[in-house]
């Protein structure tokens, strides 16, 4: 949950809540927070006819592998609230083959907006659901209720305080756990699955047939067996019958029709869809085989980008104002070689740039959450105390560099080996170097580097 409202998030405070977690890359981080400005712009706009035509500025990012695309897309899902989805294009098969078509992107994030959706009203009505359980849990276990009294018995004021300080009293050992193996027989009511219709589409492919045939089945023939009309009892431990009447009563109380308006709605306008190696995607200049599909699947794209209705089991959903970014190396081709009408379609493009020395050591200890600090804490569960020194990191960044400058680049994901095979060893015998402190300075790290160069180690363990 992002800390600031969306009013808040001007352009300028996007990239500085991005810099928090990813060095460089200024060039695509204006870019994706000019679109989602843009997103909060269009809201303000009163006449809904021109509202309806304002779409977004869809972001085609290129670079190398482990400079920050995905990363900067998830981060701004993350700053602005909204429903995401990550995709390659790589697993879509043109329609007619058999495989994932490219309306399951659509649907995928509409099931994701739902079950949060689900999750954050659930939180809304977990007290209540909780107060209902406890009460429940207490009869069964025959606990007075005072509530039960009439007001007319005889000594009613004093039967009634006692029986409210016991049944108080239980309420507080069963909060502390303290009747958690007592057994309860629980009512179950078999509930019908709520239903859902989904529309298959003129597009839909096999895989989208399946699923859903998969869905009648399990509701004709529930996994635990045929189920009992009416109610039946099963005993069962306290702390398996709260649980199991908290997410009962939780159920009861939420309402689902509103749930998927909502969700249908938060897609619609926020949904962010990151389509990763679009360039795998690109036909290599054959007229026949592989390179007739991906074109396909390129075309069927399209449509989404455009904007389109799509049928889910929730309803239909249109993609006119789902903001769409798309990312690959593009290593053997360019962005110049994806079917003209869907380069139109990502009017924005951004150039990530390769790693350097700087940016890893910045990498290293600007970012929030840093690998370091992540080592460090881990080490400390063991009271082991990691003390990564400048010197230590600035030579970790140049050993990445190096690596990557001579190997296959893959970016700051370098570091996640690098740092991996430095702290083998310590990681190793931590358990049994309790309260010990260790330097990661230039001195370490160089020994470590040339005792793995020596070994040969290091060609096996870093990329």
């Amino acid at each position: 949950m992002s800390k600031y409202s969306v009013d808040e998030l001007t352009p300028k405070r996007v990239v500085e809540e991005l810099n928090r977690f990813i060095i460089g890359q200024d060039d695509a981080k204006k870019a994706v927070a000019v679109a989602l400005r843009n997103r909060w712009r269009r809201s303000k706009i009163e006449d809904e006819f021109l509202k309806k035509e304002i779409t977004p500025r869809n972001i085609l990012m290129s670079g190398p592998t482990g400079v920050g695309k995905t990363e900067i897309a998830r981060r701004l899902a993350e700053i602005s609230n909204a429903p995401f989805l990550k995709v390659e294009a790589t697993k879509f098969t043109e329609v007619g083959y058999v495989g994932r078509d490219v309306e399951s992107m659509i649907k995928d994030l509409v099931k994701h907006a739902v079950n949060e959706k689900k999750r954050i009203e659930t939180e809304i009505v977990y007290k209540k659901a909780e107060s209902v359980a406890v009460d429940k849990i207490l009869d069964m276990l025959n606990v007075p209720n005072p509530e039960k009294l009439s007001k007319d018995e005889e000594g009613y004021e004093e039967k009634y305080k006692r029986q409210s300080d016991y049944r108080k009293k239980m309420a507080d050992k069963l909060e502390s756990g303290k009747l958690d193996d007592k057994k309860v027989s629980v009512p179950i009511k078999p509930t019908a699955p709520i239903p859902v219709f989904e529309i298959v589409s003129g597009s839909g492919g096999i895989e989208e047939i399946d699923s859903m045939i998969k869905d009648m089945m399990s509701n004709i023939f529930p996994p635990n067996g045929p189920q009992q009309k009416g109610k039946k009892e099963k005993t069962m431990p306290v702390s398996e019958a709260f649980e199991y009447i908290l997410q009962t009563e939780a159920e009861k109380m939420l309402d689902h029709e509103k749930i998927v308006r909502e969700a249908l709605e938060w897609v619609e306008n926020d949904g962010i869809i990151f389509i990763d190696e679009i360039d795998k995607i690109i036909a290599s200049g054959s007229s026949h085989g592989p390179d007739v599909s991906r074109e396909g699947v390129q075309r069927d794209i399209l449509p989404i980008v455009e904007g389109c209705i799509v049928n889910t089991k929730y309803g239909p959903v249109r993609t006119d104002h789902i903001l769409f970014i798309a990312a690959g190396a593009f290593h053997m081709n360019s962005p110049e070689d994806l079917i003209p009408e869907l380069q139109g379609r990502f009017p924005i493009k951004a150039q990530l740039k390769s790693l350097t020395k700087n940016d890893f050591v910045r990498i290293l200890s600007e970012t929030e959450n840093s690998l370091p600090v992540q080592y460090a804490e881990l080490m400390k569960s063991e009271k082991v105390t990691l003390n990564f020194t400048p010197s230590g990191i600035e030579e970790i960044a140049q050993i990445a560099f190096e690596e990557n400058s001579t190997t296959q680049d893959i970016g700051a994901r370098r570091l996640q080996s690098v740092m991996e095979i430095l702290l083998e060893d310590i990681s190793f015998n931590a358990s049994e170097k309790g309260g010990s402190k260790i330097k990661i300075d230039k001195a370490y790290v160089t020994k470590w580097y040339k005792s793995a160069k020596e070994n040969e180690k290091l060609a096996n363990y870093i990329i």
